[in-house]
C-alpha cells in the first residue's frame, strides 16, 4: 500500500535553535518512517518581512546541515529549495486567479500585521499572498498531509477553500490536505520572551558545551530568592519551565528542592546543562561529520530537486491542460 504523501517547510531566515528541534525537526523525524515525506527549505516565504537575507546560500547550507544532523534523512526524505522549482511560483500565480481579496485579508496573520492605516501601507503584496504560496507549496505534490500545530489550522483550512474553488471551477486535480496535529511545548527564550535569534535569547543546535553553560547562566529564575537558602516559586522560573520539558523524570525533587531551598538555582541551572547537553551533543558530532564532507548538501539538493520537479511537473501538467494551456 502506498504511503500518503507529507509536505512541510521551514522559512530560511537563519540558525536554528531549540525551538525548531521541538516545534518542528523532531517530529519530521519520526514522520519519515510512515510517510512519503518532502521538506523543503522555504527561501521565497523568508522575504516575506524582510527585503535582504545576507548570505542566503551558506543560509540554506547550515540549514540542510542541521537538518541532517537531527535525523532527517535523504534517503527516506525529500529535501529540496522551493525557491529551485518553477512551478511552486507558477501554480501561486494560478491558485492566486481563485482566492478572493477577502480571504486574504481575514487570514491571521495579515490582520496581526495590518492594524491600521499606517501598518497596512507597510504591507507586501508577498505577505497578503503568503497563504496562496503556501497552498501552491503543498498541491503542487498532491499532499494528502500537512503537520501543523493548532494555531496553523486557520491557515489549513484556507488552502482546502482556495483548493476547493479551484477543484470545482476547473477539474478535480487537487486532494484536500488533512492537518497532522502536532502537540509543540511552548519554550520560551532564556530572557522569557518569545524565543528568537534577534532577541539574543536563543539557545541554538550550534552552541558549543561553554556558550550553552553561558546562556543558562543567564536564565531567569524567581527573583524572590535572592540567596542561596531562600525558597523559591519553580512556577515563575524560567529554567524550570525548561525542565518540565527535557527533565520530566526529576520535576519532582527539582520542584521541591527549590521550595525548600534544597537546592540552589546554580545547581538546578547546572542539572539542566547536563540535559541540554546530553541533547545536543550527539546532533553537534553528527554535523561536524557532515561538515568534513564537502558538497554534500550540493548532492542532496540536487536528487531531491529532481525527484521534486518530476512530480510537480506531472500536476502542472494536468492543471495547465484543465485550463486550456496545452492541447
Amino acid at each position: 500500500m502506498a504511503r500518503k504523501r507529507l509536505v512541510s517547510g521551514m522559512r530560511t531566515t537563519g540558525s536554528l535553535h531549540l525551538g525548531h528541534l521541538l516545534g518542528t525537526l523532531e517530529n519530521w523525524v519520526r514522520l519519515q518512517d510512515d510517510y512519503d515525506c518532502f521538506y523543503f527549505a522555504a527561501v521565497w516565504h523568508a522575504f516575506t518581512d524582510r527585503l535582504k537575507i545576507e548570505n542566503l546560500p551558506a543560509v540554506v547550507e547550515e540549514m540542510i546541515i542541521d537538518w541532517m544532523s537531527v535525523g532527517i534523512d535523504p534517503a527516506r526524505a525529500v529535501i529540496f529549495r522551493q525557491s529551485s522549482l518553477w512551478e511552486h511560483a507558477e501554480l501561486s500565480t494560478i491558485l492566486g486567479m481563485y482566492t478572493p481579496l477577502g480571504w486574504l485579508e481575514r487570514c491571521p496573520t495579515f490582520k496581526d500585521d495590518v492594524r491600521d492605516d499606517e501598518s497596512r501601507s507597510q504591507v507586501s503584496l508577498g505577505k497578503l499572498a503568503y497563504p496562496v504560496l503556501m497552498t501552491a507549496d503543498v498541491a503542487v505534490y498532491k499532499a494528502e498531509v500537512v503537520p501543523v500545530g493548532r494555531d496553523q489550522l486557520p491557515h489549513l483550512e484556507l488552502s482546502r477553500e482556495i483548493l476547493r474553488r479551484f477543484n470545482g471551477q476547473i477539474a478535480p486535480i487537487f486532494p484536500e490536505p488533512k492537518e497532522l496535529l502536532s502537540e509543540v511545548p511552548l519554550l520560551l527564550g532564556i530572557d522569557n520572551r518569545k524565543m528568537s535569534k534577534s532577541y539574543g535569547n536563543a539557545i541554538e543546535l550550534r552552541e558549543s558545551p561553554d556558550s550553552l553553560k553561558q546562556k543558562i547562566h543567564l536564565m531567569i529564575t524567581d527573583p524572590q530568592r535572592v540567596r542561596r537558602h531562600d525558597p523559591g516559586n519553580p512556577d515563575v522560573c524560567t529554567v524550570y519551565a525548561y525542565h518540565r520539558i527535557f527533565t520530566p523524570d526529576r520535576l519532582p525533587e527539582i520542584a521541591a528542592g527549590c521550595r525548600s531551598a534544597g537546592i540552589g538555582c546554580r545547581d538546578c541551572k547546572g542539572i539542566l546543562f547536563e540535559r541540554l547537553e546530553g541533547r545536543l551533543a550527539p546532533i553537534r558530532q553528527r554535523r561536524l561529520d557532515l561538515e568534513k564532507k564537502p558538497g554534500l548538501v550540493r548532492e542532496v539538493l540536487a536528487a531531491g530537486e529532481r525527484r521534486a520537479h518530476e512530480v510537480a511537473a506531472q500536476t502542472m501538467d494536468e492543471v495547465r491542460r484543465g485550463l486550456g494551456f496545452q492541447g
